[in-house]
């Protein structure tokens, strides 16, 4: 290398470094708030568009989103590297709230789980409405040979009513045709997509990726099942319980997601790219169905 490349590349090397540094001093001058969140709520790219809306007034807030399933959103909380809380497993959130870790809850948003599967249904469960029924005849064809299933196998929300749902159909799935990913609900779905098998999803992440031709093999089967429902919860993490907890800051972000601003994002959300609700705003007129539904699937 002669010495004109040699200073040219020295300087790049400067650049970034003083880039680098310039952006953890600007980092260091703002305010972080830690939210601990359901993979589904990420995936689809929906809070980074509410982020982007509340930093319009907060230009000082850095919002540091933390992706896992709901189970492990709520033990990162309770260990203190979380501010706010997005989960949507009501049977986990209870036992936190119980414990006074969690204050302040609010449902924000909803949509529906889906069971999907491929394109030749060896099961024959297209057109059920009724997930116990099609879980039933997924395990029959399982046990035959003749079906998969990928379940999340993580102990998020949607980990959580699958097994509610092998519950009420009194089976217990197991053997290699049942295979546990340990994964987000992006990644499932590409397993079950390669592997040509069925599982649960939420809906948002499924039309994500359908749309964006991540996963082809896959349709939706059965819906539209009370038991199918997906409730999204907000909650504050207790400062009286953890310290350190930027209480007034969450408060705000709790209140922008309630708030008509909040709500409006939420129902408009993917419809103009996938044609239909990702989500859907909780109306004042539904809310206390919705917390009804929420209580059933509370203590189940």
């Amino acid at each position: 290398m002669d010495r004109r490349a040699f200073v040219l590349v020295a300087l790049l090397v400067l650049a970034c470094v003083l880039g680098l540094v310039a952006y953890n001093y600007l980092l260091t001058q703002k305010t972080v708030l830690r939210v601990s969140t359901t993979t589904s709520l990420y995936a689809t790219g929906l809070l980074e568009r509410l982020a982007d809306e509340f930093r319009k007034t907060h230009p000082d807030v850095v919002i540091q989103f933390i992706p896992v399933g709901s189970g492990e959103a709520l033990r990162k909380a309770s260990m203190g590297d979380a501010d706010l809380v997005l989960v949507h497993a009501p049977n986990l959130e209870q036992k936190y709230i119980n414990d006074g870790l969690l204050i302040e809850g609010g449902i924000f948003a909803y949509n529906y789980f889906v069971i999907v599967g491929p394109l030749s249904d060896p099961a024959n469960i297209k057109g059920l409405d009724n997930a116990t029924e099609a879980f039933r005849k997924i395990f029959e064809a399982g046990e035959k040979g003749e079906a998969l299933f990928v379940s999340r196998g993580d102990n998020s929300g949607t980990h959580n009513r699958e097994l509610f749902i092998w519950r009420k159909t009194g089976l217990n799935p197991r053997g290699e045709w049942y295979i546990e990913s340990g994964s987000g609900m992006a990644q499932t779905l590409q397993i079950a997509n390669e592997k040509e098998a069925y599982t649960l999803s939420d809906i948002g992440t499924y039309l994500k990726l359908k749309k964006t031709g991540v996963i082809n093999n896959l349709e939706i089967l059965v819906s539209g099942d009370p038991d199918l429902i997906n409730i999204y919860s907000v909650y504050i993490v207790n400062p009286k319980k953890i310290n350190g907890i930027k209480y007034d800051l969450a408060k705000e972000f709790r209140e922008f997601l309630l708030g008509t601003e909040g709500q409006k994002i939420i129902g408009e959300y993917g419809v103009e790219d996938y044609g239909a609700n990702l989500f859907y705003p909780v109306d004042p007129s539904k809310l206390n169905e919705l917390k009804s539904i929420w209580r059933y699937f509370a203590s189940s």
